[in-house]
């Protein structure tokens, strides 16, 4: 799922990742983080300016006047300094050393890989660590000089958000992924799956426009609709199909002795098709595909609207090899 939501994954300095054998994602983020810093070291570290504050002989930068005011009567012919310093320890590079720090000390990563991290920390020293809590993810800009950390720092996001500080015995403790975390990366990985193996359905997440006659709604209940953002956009022969992933621990709800489907997803499947097809065609689809749970077993619905629209509601399981995984989701296309 790693390799096709992220698209930095396929070049050449990841490909070898694939031949390998990995017994859990954290041992494979471990790897990930040591051949993509190799690959930011040979093109050089990020440096920022930092200010520094320093007691010295002779004047350099901007002179803080009370402090020097202060060695002169201690009877100090010295000077304090303030001046920029170019510097690796910044967020970017503080929180891929966090990230190797914790997974150095994860018990679900091999030694081999461990040993990389800690070779790849030397390289590291002059940079703090931080606390996880303390990021602020969504201030993290990207730019020219340092969008090749674009893959590393989503890496970290990944690991950090879901390592736990704790006081016990001085030791790291680990919460499974969130169902939130999963969501994202399932929805990511089938529209790249797709865009990578179906590129003549033009597969794309895109937003849908609510069917209702703007020019009397006013601005103010314009702002209050809610945006109608979709996962997967599919333009299969003469027909649509929309896919809204659903990765939840359960998919089902239990009403009176019997399992049915939640409303608010059944609900918001339909809105976009019939949102969509506006002149009513009949010719736009949608699909709830749900990552199949153990508990649940496998869903296969099919519900036709009266002008020829079809609502799906299908299970993707996840838990076996990925040609299985590949097969379920070229029949969606398929068929």
């Amino acid at each position: 799922m790693l390799a096709y939501a992220f698209q930095e994954l396929r070049q050449n300095y990841y490909e070898k990742i694939a031949t390998e054998d990995f017994d859990n994602i954290h041992d494979l983020f471990a790897e990930i983080l040591v051949r993509g810093f190799s690959v930011q070291l040979k093109q050089g570290l990020r440096k920022e300016y930092v200010l520094k504050h320093e007691t010295m002989s002779s004047l350099k930068g901007k002179l803080d006047l009370n402090g020097s005011m202060r060695n002169l009567a201690a009877r100090k012919r010295l000077l304090d300094c303030d001046y920029d310093e170019l510097s690796v320890d910044n967020i970017f590079n503080q929180i891929i050393k966090t990230t190797a720090v914790l997974l150095i000390k994860h018990g679900n990563v091999k030694k081999e890989r461990k040993d990389a991290l800690k070779k790849m920390s030397l390289y590291l020293s002059e940079v703090s660590t931080i606390d996880p809590a303390c990021i602020r993810w969504s201030a993290i800009r990207f730019d020219r000089n340092s969008r090749r950390y674009r893959m590393l720092i989503y890496i970290c996001y990944f690991v950090l958000d879901n390592l736990i500080l704790t006081t016990d015995r001085g030791e790291y403790c680990m919460n499974t992924f969130s169902d939130d975390h999963m969501s994202r990366l399932y929805e990511k990985f089938i529209l790249e799956y797709y865009r990578r193996h179906y590129p003549e359905c033009k597969p794309r997440a895109a937003r849908i426009e609510w069917n209702f006659e703007m020019e009397k709604v006013s601005a103010e209940s314009k702002s209050a609709l809610p945006i109608m953002q979709t996962d997967i956009f599919l333009r299969v022969g003469e027909r649509t199909l929309i896919i809204d992933a659903k990765y939840h621990s359960h998919s089902l709800l239990e009403h009176m002795g019997k399992n049915i489907l939640k409303s608010l997803n059944f609900y918001q499947i339909n809105s976009y098709v019939m949102n969509y097809d506006t002149d009513h065609t009949g010719l736009v689809d949608g699909m709830l595909l749900y990552a199949q749970t153990l508990s649940e077993g496998k869903m296969d619905f099919m519900y036709p609207h009266k002008d020829g629209n079809k609502l799906y509601v299908r299970s993707l399981d996840l838990n076996q090899d990925f040609d299985h995984i590949k097969k379920q989701l070229d029949s969606i296309v398929q068929s």
